[in-house]
């Protein structure tokens, strides 16, 4: 992993990668020390950090202080575009799915948004679904199985330039205020290393063919400090519908 690579030459200690492909197995993974440093999106870092004394939010992306999340329908149904949050009351009484369960950007700020607009998981026509990952949801619109579903921006405009999508079948209705997502968390005890993993991070060239790989395969132009105090709007939602009861 170039990464992995490129930490460990910046902070003259072996770094390893270690691909974990579910949220639920990455925040145990990190509850029991297994690892240190994770890359996790908004709600599963709040979940890791509530597990872990001391787990400290230490750098995102450029674009995860802006991100957004866009809600798409079938061309051949009445869901036509909106322009406020208001209006997804307009998705009533349609068929609905999410992504993942613990996705940020594909269930829980899509949730809280029609929540503002008086959207329960009971407002649909059945139940919510939940497609397990935003390209299976931009899938499942297309196909007609659902007729209105919500995705992160980032997957949806990657797979539209990519020409993965049939923009013919499926359209973007909205898409929702930003908000903090994905971010570094590292578990407590690293000392000085902590801040070196931060600099090495933002230090990341896009000049640089390798880094700039690197930038890449995150979607990002750069990586930027934050730290927990971001993420208490992501942790009160994560309260509300339930997904944090800590």
């Amino acid at each position: 992993d170039q990464l992995a690579d490129y930490l460990s030459t910046e902070l003259g200690v072996p770094v390893r990668f270690q691909p974990v492909t579910e949220y639920a197995a990455a925040v145990t993974a990190f509850r029991v020390g297994d690892l240190q440093l994770v890359w996790f999106g908004a709600l599963t870092g709040v979940q890791a950090r509530l597990q872990v004394d001391g787990a400290q939010a230490i750098a995102q992306r450029d674009i995860d202080e802006r991100f957004t999340s866009v809600f798409i329908a079938g061309t051949d149904t009445d869901l036509v575009p909106i322009n406020n949050v208001d209006e997804l009351s307009a998705l009533a009484d349609h068929t609905f799915t999410f992504g993942s369960e613990s996705s940020t950007s594909g269930r829980l700020m899509p949730q809280s948004f029609m929540a503002q607009a008086g959207l329960g998981l009971d407002s649909f026509d059945g139940e919510a679904g939940f497609s397990g990952s935003h390209d299976q949801t931009i899938a499942l619109v297309e196909a007609g199985t659902y007729e209105s579903g919500t995705l992160s921006s980032q997957i949806w405009e990657a797979r539209v330039a990519a020409g993965e999508v049939d923009l013919t079948r499926v359209q973007v209705i909205f898409e929702t205020p930003q908000y903090f997502n994905y971010h570094w968390v590292v578990r407590p005890g690293l000392g000085e290393l902590q801040q070196q993993i931060v600099d090495a991070l933002i230090d990341l060239d896009p000049d640089d063919p390798v880094e700039a790989e690197i930038l890449s395969f995150f979607g990002a132009d750069s990586f930027i400090e934050t730290d927990n105090s971001n993420y208490d709007d992501i942790e009160n939602v994560g309260r509300e519908i339930g997904r944090i009861s800590e």
